[in-house]
């Protein structure tokens, strides 16, 4: 199984400018983050807010231009394509944003909104021939099409979020980056756009990399998962029931709720606060939170590397 999508060692370092009180700091939303997505895969990223998951999206699409790193598309070193090639390129992988009030220019009827695609390739459509790719699009991610002519205020979360989902499709792409499609929306309707997502696959054959901070959902949707921490790449589960060597994703997975009162289990919160991203202490950025570290956490930072089944785990103390 090729891989769709390949990543090495890419860095985004933002700076904050010197003001009058204060000087200039530089922190690494991401930093030096390598993986590959194989075709036909869906791929989970997944951690706290703020580390780095959605900067990781942004950048793989070049949406924001990477401090460092490669990152190739089917064999394409994307950072060495001009802008009008990346145009092009762009139809071949596309992003559902998080916030479906937001993705959808409000000013558009929903037939534009997922006929808008098109028109930034600069492919041209008669007005029958939009009406019936719009209706198209539609039907595949479960609308009516007397939506059409509808205005995105006039609709639910859940309905923009399909419109989202049809847009993206409408070029036909082999890659969806999903940044935390469901995260704004009810439970019952994050699970009807999950058996959607999960349906698309299946009959377009589409790769996925799919953002959440859900551990429990990454694990039922995705064949394997990343897990960031400040940044960092600290486990990648080879598949979702490989069992969790991190502390950290220890942590997030006996964090989960679960629905029967007979499976629930005592949380014990973690101790410590999360290191400023601006001022990382040396070592393991985990080391002040974990109950296992020990000294050399404090002092060396561990590397993400590779154990039986391909199992990698950035931790001096892996269970």
């Amino acid at each position: 199984m090729s891989g769709l999508l390949e990543v090495q060692g890419l860095s985004k370092q933002f700076v904050s400018h010197r003001g009058p009180f204060r000087p200039s700091r530089s922190m690494y939303a991401v930093n030096n983050v390598s993986f590959d997505v194989p075709k036909g895969r869906v791929v989970g990223v997944v951690g706290e807010s703020g580390c780095g998951k959605s900067t990781l999206a942004r950048l793989i699409l070049r949406l924001i231009e990477p401090s460092s790193g490669a990152v190739r598309f089917d064999g394409l070193d994307l950072l060495a394509q001009r802008p009008s090639e990346m145009r092009r390129l762009r139809a071949h992988m596309q992003m559902v944003f998080q916030d479906p009030y937001s993705a959808i220019d409000p000013r558009y009827t929903i037939a534009e909104a997922v006929i808008e695609p098109f028109q930034i390739q600069g492919t041209r459509f008669a007005a029958a021939e939009a009406t019936a790719t719009a209706t198209a699009l539609l039907e595949m991610v479960g609308l009516s099409t007397q939506l059409a002519t509808s205005y995105p205020h006039q609709l639910s979360g859940g309905q923009k979020q399909r419109v989202g989902i049809a847009r993206a499709l409408a070029l036909k792409p082999a890659l969806l980056v999903l940044d935390e499609p469901t995260a704004s929306l009810d439970v019952s309707v994050q699970a009807q756009i999950i058996n959607l997502l999960e349906q698309l696959r299946d009959e377009l054959k589409l790769t996925y990399l799919f953002i959440s901070h859900d551990l429990a959902l990454v694990k039922y949707f995705c064949d394997e998962v990343l897990v960031m921490y400040l940044g960092r790449v600290v486990e990648a589960l080879p598949n979702t029931d490989a069992p969790a060597r991190h502390p950290y994703t220890r942590t997030l997975l006996d964090s989960t709720f679960e629905p029967d009162p007979k499976q629930r289990r005592q949380i014990a919160p973690l101790a410590g606060e999360v290191p400023s991203p601006f001022d990382l202490p040396p070592g393991c950025a985990f080391a002040e939170r974990c109950p296992l570290a020990s000294e050399r956490c404090r002092i060396e930072t561990p590397i993400l590397s590779n154990a039986d089944g391909g199992h990698a785990v950035a931790c001096h103390h892996p269970a």
